[in-house]
């Protein structure tokens, strides 16, 4: 059950906040701002995102190689491609990949 439904497509949610989150998608809002260009998001998480682009922070440190990167995503599709793990399997030619990404419609 979904109680939470979008007025605008009936789309339906687990909780509110899920809720009010997709509602920007529909009214434009960007309440998150970057101070120095102006640039300005619907989510805190594509704001704090952008900042470590012009900050080149990148928190994300490899245990074994010590390269680092802005965002864990970015860290983890690092360590599978390094330890050869391929976590993505197709579910119809049993073929299996490093990233989700490379999952393709033979």
């Amino acid at each position: 059950e979904r109680p939470f439904h979008c007025p605008d497509c009936r789309k339906g949610f687990n909780c509110n906040s899920t809720l009010v989150r997709h509602w920007c998608i529909h009214t434009g809002e960007r309440a998150y701002e970057y101070g120095e260009c102006g640039m300005s998001f619907s989510r805190s998480s594509n704001l704090i995102c952008y900042q470590r682009i012009h900050t080149r922070e990148r928190p994300y440190e490899c245990e074994e190689c010590g390269n680092s990167f802005s965002q864990r995503f970015h860290l983890l599709c690092h360590q599978n491609i390094r330890t050869e793990e391929k976590p993505y399997k197709c579910g119809e030619c049993g073929k299996s990949f490093s990233q989700r990404s490379q999952l393709i419609i033979c």
